[in-house]
C-alpha cells in the first residue's frame, strides 16, 4: 500500500518518527448507485482537504490526540468499475490493515461501501455490531434492481449472521423496510429521529458494553439544515450534540474497531461541510483510542 506524505494526508500533521501509526486513511470514493444527487466521488478529497484546517487540540479529552494515534492515509487509487467488484475491493484493503493491527478508516463514497468495509471483521469476531448513524434505514433487498445499492447497504451487512445493527436518526423509511425491521428486531434496534429527546445515554451504554463493534456514519443522519452536502438530504435530523455523545457512550463501553463516513457530496464554495465531517472524523477517532488502553482485541 501506498502512501500520501504526513501533510498531505488527514489532518495534515508534520510526520513524527515518535508516533506509532495506529490509523490508516482509506480515500474510496466509491460513486455507482446514487439515486437523487451525485458528488460523492469527490468526498474524500475534500475531507482531507478540510482536516488540514481541524484544531489538532481536543478539548474534552485535554490532548493533541493525534500524538497518540498516528495517521496513515493511503494515496488515492483506482476503484473497480463493476460495484460488487469495488466491495469486493474495500473488503481486501480493510483485511490487510486490520490484519496488520490497525484502525482502517473508509472515507466515502456512497453508503454501498460498508458492507465490503465491514467484512473482515465479520469474520474475526463471533458478534459484530454496527453502530449506524442515517437518515434512511437502508434496509432493502433491491434498488431499482441493484442489491449492493446504497439503499440497500445495512441489508447486505445483515447478511453476515453474526451481525446486528443498532441505528440513529433515522427518519425515511419504506413499507418493506418496516416489515423486515418489525420481523428482525432481534438483531435491528432502531433510535428514532422523532425520538430524539427520549434517548438515554444509560440505555445505549447497556446495549453497546462489551461488544465489538463498528461505526458506518451516513452524513445524511444529520439534519439537512446542517448538512445539505449530501445525495439525499433530510429534515428532523440530528445536531453535532446529539451525535458526539453518543460515540463516546459506546467508545467508552465497547471495542471499536472500524468506521467508515459516507455520503459526501461536496458543494463548490461551501468547505463548511467538508470541514464538520473531518472534524467527525478526528472525534470518532480520539474516542475510539482514548478507550481503547482499558480493552484488549
Amino acid at each position: 500500500m501506498k502512501y500520501l506524505s504526513q501533510k498531505k494526508g488527514f489532518l495534515g500533521y508534520e510526520a513524527d518518527s515518535k508516533i506509532e501509526n495506529k490509523v490508516i486513511v482509506v480515500p474510496f470514493g466509491l460513486e455507482k448507485s446514487v439515486s437523487y444527487g451525485g458528488g460523492t466521488k469527490d468526498g474524500p478529497k475534500e475531507i482531507i482537504k478540510a482536516s488540514h484546517q481541524v484544531e489538532l487540540f481536543d478539548e474534552d479529552l485535554n490532548k493533541e490526540t493525534y500524538k497518540y494515534i498516528g495517521i496513515k492515509t493511503l494515496k488515492f487509487f483506482p476503484i473497480k468499475k463493476n460495484l460488487k467488484a469495488a466491495i469486493n475491493q474495500l473488503s481486501m484493503i480493510n483485511k490487510k490493515i486490520s490484519s496488520s493491527g490497525k484502525f482502517p478508516l473508509v472515507f466515502g463514497g456512497e453508503h454501498s461501501i460498508t458492507p465490503g468495509s465491514i467484512e473482515p471483521f465479520a469474520k474475526k469476531y463471533n458478534k459484530l455490531t454496527i453502530l449506524h448513524f442515517d437518515a434512511h434505514a437502508d434496509l432493502r433487498e433491491k434498488y431499482k434492481g441493484e442489491k449492493f445499492s446504497h439503499a440497500c447497504a445495512i441489508k447486505r451487512c445483515l447478511d453476515f449472521k453474526n451481525v446486528e445493527v443498532v441505528s440513529f436518526g433515522i427518519r425515511n423509511i419504506s413499507t418493506n423496510e418496516m416489515k423486515f425491521y418489525n420481523n428482525n428486531k432481534g438483531r435491528i434496534k432502531i433510535f428514532w429521529a422523532k425520538d430524539k429527546n427520549k434517548w438515554s445515554l444509560n440505555k445505549i451504554s447497556r446495549i453497546f458494553l462489551k461488544k465489538n463493534v463498528y461505526i458506518t456514519f451516513d452524513v445524511d443522519g444529520f439534519d439537512s439544515s446542517i448538512m445539505p452536502a449530501t445525495g439525499t438530504p433530510e429534515p428532523g435530523g440530528l445536531f453535532w450534540n446529539d451525535v458526539i455523545p453518543i460515540i463516546k457512550t459506546v467508545c467508552k463501553n465497547a471495542n471499536v474497531v472500524g468506521a467508515d463516513i459516507n455520503e459526501l457530496a461536496p458543494i463548490k464554495d461551501f468547505n463548511s461541510y467538508n470541514f464538520t465531517v473531518a472534524k467527525l472524523a478526528y472525534k470518532i477517532l480520539s474516542y475510539a483510542f482514548e478507550f481503547k488502553n482499558s480493552r484488549s482485541d
